[in-house]
């Protein structure tokens, strides 16, 4: 009994206090306060109608729904509630009423009409700042703006669908509420039209700015200016204007204006499909985000001009539905003008794809699909691990020297750097190098999985990946293993020394342990892998951007000291080495130098490189001679070694993998039928994650 008592106190209690506070946002609805006040009070009552969704029981029941025992309220009833307060309340209707159509009145709407959505400054870097500002710095309500006013009415995400589900008989009772006892001086205060055209000619002179711009007029086929559509666009819409001096009275549009509009929307369809030649342009000569960020904001501009144009053109009983879609739409895009992420999403997509696709080109290059590639795999693996030994072996003196983290690390990355551009140059190659490149060529293999032949591709690039890996991997350690082995037991037995010392050869073994930090080192440094892949590809793009091989090929003093085909052959070499020497250098340069700057901030990180380590393990097992086999040290540092070739090969096929999943439009694939096809390959013919398996040759019935 007392609990129940407690239960109706504490709902009387809320829904006395809900309906004083809405009492007391209504008397103070006043027309003649300043702007900012008149703001603030409209503020106040949007978060009144969102806070905490449904009223008390009490309140629903005034409000004339009352739903059956457990069924969920109307999300509009708190709004159904106000307008039948003001019903009951002349007064106060008139003075709601009058201060709404102050508020819009006095109020810009260009705005809220054209710069919903868009940065209002020019350039990705400053649309960033301006966004990060907006979340730190809220617009103040004393502003003449109404999109500053929507930011602070509609801060939630739900609201878009809020305003565009409103009930039909809700929608009629608010267009009654702000046409109540309008006044003689209050005529003119709905300009919605003349804003509408306003925002139309501002969007339609923004447009044609940039259509017309250097960076977006260089990459269109068509070299006249005139012949262009963006400099028909503002003709055209003055046209639209002239042709509707007597719309807007609530009559039908006219012949004359329906043609003028039919050929509007024409000339904005050749705008987007320059739009299209713009971004086709960029996919075969390079991308900037500069480029990409313009390029974006003028057809959000020319998609956003033919929705105010459906609105302005609606009449009837059409037009209120077009404007509260309107509206919707509007708090939808004010929304999303806020999000970093989707500006960075935006901006970048297009840039990642081209970095993606060049990693594609590069890693086909790496995938053994029959015997021969196979073999040929395992000799450029053997090559790179030849190489290896030298590294290894290079990177003991220079820490052997004692010198300061920041030169050492700087010397030992020129070691790596110069070791993977011999790698390069000699079409040698490095296990863990691979898979950063290949992985976007087996996500291009997704598209056609939900096809039976699709899949069957899918599943044998990904077959075909893991067997090259294997060979990579077994070509490099065939190698260096017993290259360092040698080499150490060669300077033992000439020149009586070790190459490192017995008390280095223990640290060594020890540091490889599995029970150690080498698992987290060994994903730290499949991360270094795959960023050197994004470098490779960035620096492809970049060279074709700037288009730098015509550079090259035309530059006077290169004609005149190689001569025109020299030059030629110069460029040509630069065009196909760009990558491949950006990405090596950047992989050594940060294999030395960031366990170097991380150390320094107290973050311990080494590298732990497959091929690198097993060479270090080789020396000092040769160091230590064969009662080294005894040691326990020794097995776990060859687990570690394991636990690297996994996590090496595994991070950085993973995250580009996950970039080139994200950088294209894939539809969803489900998980599972991959994997149950791919471990359905595999169970049927194990040996083909080692070696290629010619097929079976088909037998002739006859």
């Amino acid at each position: 009994m007392l609990l129940t008592l407690r239960t109706y106190w504490r709902k009387w209690r809320v829904s006395r206090h809900a309906g004083q506070q809405l009492d007391a946002l209504l008397a103070h609805a006043d027309p003649a306060a300043p702007l900012g006040v008149r703001n603030q009070w409209l503020i106040e009552v949007a978060h009144w109608l969102h806070r905490g969704g449904s009223l008390p029981e009490e309140l629903r029941c005034d409000a004339g729904e009352v739903p059956g025992k457990g069924a969920a309220f109307p999300p509009h009833t708190r709004l159904r509630y106000l307008l039948q307060m003001l019903e009951r309340n002349p007064a106060w209707r008139l003075a709601v009423a009058r201060t709404l159509r102050s508020i819009i009145h006095e109020s810009d709407a260009m705005s809220l009409l054209c710069d919903t959505g868009m940065p209002v400054r020019s350039g990705f870097w400053g649309a960033l700042v301006e966004r990060l500002e907006a979340h730190l710095i809220p617009p103040p309500p004393t502003r003449r703006d109404l999109g500053a006013l929507f930011t602070l009415m509609f801060n939630s995400a739900d609201d878009a669908e809020w305003v565009v589900e409103l009930p039909d008989d809700l929608r009629i009772a608010l267009a009654d509420l702000l046409q109540f006892e309008v006044a003689d001086d209050e005529r003119d205060w709905n300009r919605f039209a003349q804003d509408l055209m306003a925002a139309m000619h501002n969007l339609v002179s923004q447009i044609g700015s940039t259509g017309l711009s250097y960076v977006v007029r260089t990459r269109l086929a068509e070299v006249r200016s005139t012949e262009l559509p963006f400099y028909r666009l503002s003709r055209a819409m003055q046209a639209v204007e002239d042709a509707a001096q007597d719309f807007g009275s609530g009559a039908p549009p006219s012949q004359r204006l329906l043609q003028q509009v039919n050929y509007f929307r024409l000339v904005l369809d050749n705008c987007r499909r320059a739009i299209g030649e713009v971004y086709a342009h960029l996919d075969d000569n390079g991308v900037s985000v500069e480029i990409v960020f313009q390029v974006e904001r003028m057809r959000t501009r020319i998609r956003w001009l033919e929705r105010l144009l459906e609105a302005w053109l609606a009449t009837g009983s059409d037009a209120l539905q077009a404007r509260i879609s309107l509206l919707g739409e509007l708090i939808r895009a004010n929304r999303a003008s806020q999000s970093v992420a989707s500006l960075a999403r935006t901006s970048f997509g297009l840039l990642a794809r081209k970095v993606v696709e060049r990693s594609a080109e590069t890693g086909e290059h790496y995938i053994a699909r029959d015997r021969s590639a196979y073999l040929s795999m395992l000799k450029m693996a053997a090559g790179g691990g030849l190489v290896t030994v030298a590294t290894v072996y290079f990177k003991f003196f220079i820490v052997g020297a004692h010198l300061q983290p920041m030169v050492e690390g700087f010397l030992a990355g020129l070691n790596y750097a110069a070791s993977f551009l011999l790698m390069h140059f000699c079409h040698f190659t490095l296990a863990t190098k691979q898979p950063a490149m290949t992985a976007p060529a087996i996500a291009g293999k997704l598209d056609g999985v939900h096809t039976p032949e699709g899949m069957a591709a899918f599943v044998d690039e990904v077959i075909a990946l893991v067997r090259t890996q294997a060979a990579a991997i077994f070509g490099n350690l065939a190698l260096v293993f017993p290259g360092c082995l040698l080499l150490q037991w060669l300077a033992a037995s000439a020149l009586g020394v070790d190459l490192i010392s017995p008390a280095k050869a223990n640290a060594t073994l020890t540091s490889f342990s599995l029970f150690g930090w080498t698992p987290i080192y060994a994903a730290l440094t499949g991360v270094l892998l795959w960023f050197s892949s994004v470098l490779s590809g960035w620096a492809d793009n970049w060279f074709a951007f700037h288009r730098l091989g015509d550079v090259l090929a035309y530059n006077r003093r290169l004609r005149f000291v190689f001569g025109d085909r020299g030059a030629a052959r110069l460029a040509a070499f630069c065009r196909e080495h760009v990558s491949g020497v950006v990405g090596n250098a950047g992989l050594g340069l940060m294999l030395g130098l960031v366990p170097a700057i991380l150390t320094a901030f107290a973050l311990p990180f080494e590298v732990r490189h497959v091929t690198l380590s097993t060479g270090a393990i080789a020396t000092a097992l040769g160091v230590l001679g064969p009662h080294a086999l005894d040691m326990r040290m020794l097995w776990l540092a060859v687990s570690g070694i394991a636990s690297m070739a996994v996590l090496n090969v595994a991070v950085s096929f993973m995250l580009a993998f996950q970039m080139a999943l994200r950088s294209r439009p894939l539809r969803p694939v489900d998980r599972r039928l991959i994997h149950r096809a791919i471990w359905r390959a595999i169970w049927r013919n194990p040996l083909c994650l080692i070696f290629p398996i010619a097929p079976k040759a088909k037998i002739n019935p006859e």
